[in-house]
């Protein structure tokens, strides 16, 4: 008796048709009826091979973020297009934590489950929800904390930032869900490392996912303070998760007490697309726990091959330099002995000479130096003689010059020499008349006195 393919029970179906009929009571609800929906974006991908764009759409309770509904969506076709001229028109790229304003339709897909396929996007619509949270606490940040944090471009500058990492990062504090496969991954890529290295890590486990539970990460951060221990560095990491996963990560105070941390803050908080206000307050961000973990790796390595590079220069430098003092010395001591021979053979050739002329010319040497000697001698005799002539010739020159300019000379030739009182006059300005004068003659002394005074041309006497 065959076994029958199917039990026997009427009311049962197959899955395919209770999700076909599911199809049609949808397409008979909403047919072509299209929608406009107010949702925020999240878990955005854009496949350009195909020109599809994959998304959900979120709507969240605004006084706590709590996620009111969910939905996939997709938009390809005229759909991408109007999106592309969303982008352009706005300025705002169509990706995640937008609030958007988009024409919809709903599909139900036997396969592929409910989705809204998106028509039109209102390019007049405001920022999304999470952004502008985002915007608003990033402006406070730098509103309130100008001392600890700043903006240059799109760049954020932290105090933490500006902290220098220790050359090598040894002893972490990590702050983490103590569940959390993030952890797990990131203890195991630090303790599995390739090269031997090792680390101490103290563990400050929290809950890090759900907004209400910030004040919690924060109170871990401001233990690990307390602690006064000197940590090298401080990880905070979780799991992945979707974009409002890591709205925890956005919270004003945690973000504040991140930029002002005077030991520097890895994140590696799992998500793989857009940054968290954390990341850009701490000193550095990566994608995941296990990224962060090689970070850590990485610049421990990256100070090892700093060092063995200075090791094999010195090396290298210590080598140059032997064989360089090494050649150094061969060629100073060829020098020596090339000098040293030269010098030796030098002297030996003028020993040889020496003693050659001591040997066989000591009579020649002799007597040149007696003819020498006799030679000078004659002449000192023959130049003392001519000068002492010509000496005795200038001094009865000046004999000569002597008697003609003595005043007996010049009485002689008929001149005279007048006193007054017994001074010798030579200017007639002091001689007044009546006044007495003497008149010296060569041979004779007259006493006379002045009569009368005139002046003649003084060119009577002139040669």
């Amino acid at each position: 008796m065959a076994v029958p393919l199917y039990p026997s029970n009427p009311a049962s179906i197959k899955l395919s048709e209770l999700t076909g009929q599911i199809q049609q009571a949808m397409d008979g609800v909403f047919g072509q009826k299209t929608f406009w929906v107010i949702a925020d974006v999240t878990n955005y991908t854009y496949k350009p091979q195909s020109n599809y764009h994959y998304f959900e759409l979120v709507e969240k309770e605004k006084s706590s973020n709590k996620i009111l509904a969910k939905i996939a969506g997709r938009a390809w076709g005229n759909a991408s297009l109007n999106i592309t001229n969303f982008e352009q028109a706005t300025g705002q790229r169509f990706k995640n934590d937008i609030n958007v304003l988009v024409q919809v339709n709903v599909q139900y897909n036997p396969a592929f489950g409910l989705q809204l396929n998106l028509i039109d996007i209102d390019t007049n619509f405001t920022l999304g929800l999470f952004e502008q949270q985002r915007k608003d606490t990033l402006e406070r940040l730098l509103r309130e904390n100008p001392e600890f944090i700043q903006k240059k471009g799109e760049y954020y500058f932290t105090k933490n930032s500006s902290l220098q990492l220790n050359k090598v990062l040894q002893y972490i504090a990590v702050i983490s869900s103590d569940t959390s496969a993030g952890y797990m991954d990131f203890k195991h890529t630090l303790e599995n490392n390739s090269f031997g290295y090792s680390f101490k890590i103290d563990d400050y486990f929290t809950l890090v996912q759900g907004e209400a539970n910030a004040k919690q990460i924060l109170n871990k951060i401001i233990e690990v303070y307390q602690s006064s221990k000197s940590y090298d560095a401080v990880v905070i990491i979780r799991g992945g998760g979707s974009q409002t996963d890591f709205l925890i990560f956005d919270n004003y105070d945690l973000s504040r007490a991140i930029a002002k941390f005077p030991i520097p803050v890895i994140t590696g908080i799992g998500h793989q697309k857009n940054e968290t206000i954390a990341d850009l307050m701490a000193h550095t961000s990566t994608k995941t726990p296990t990224k962060a973990a090689e970070l850590i790796i990485a610049h421990n390595r990256a100070f090892e091959e700093s060092v063995l590079s200075i090791q094999k220069m010195m090396l290298i430098k210590t080598y140059q330099i032997i064989n360089h003092h090494k050649d150094r010395l061969n060629h100073l001591n060829q020098i020596t002995i090339n000098t040293t021979r030269n010098l030796l053979n030098e002297h030996h050739r003028s020993i040889l000479n020496l003693s050659g002329l001591i040997l066989i010319n000591p009579k020649i040497i002799i007597s040149n130096k007696r003819k020498d000697l006799s030679n000078l001698n004659n002449n000192l005799q023959s130049y003392s003689r001519m000068y002492f002539a010509n000496k005795r010739g200038y001094i009865g020159h000046f004999q000569s010059l002597v008697k003609l300019m003595s005043p007996q000379s010049i009485l002689n030739k008929g001149f005279a020499i007048l006193k007054v009182e017994g001074k010798i006059v030579s200017n007639a300005d002091n001689v007044e008349v009546g006044q007495e004068l003497t008149v010296r003659l060569a041979t004779t002394e007259i006493k006379t006195t002045v009569k009368s005074k005139s002046r003649n041309n003084g060119n009577e006497f002139n040669i």
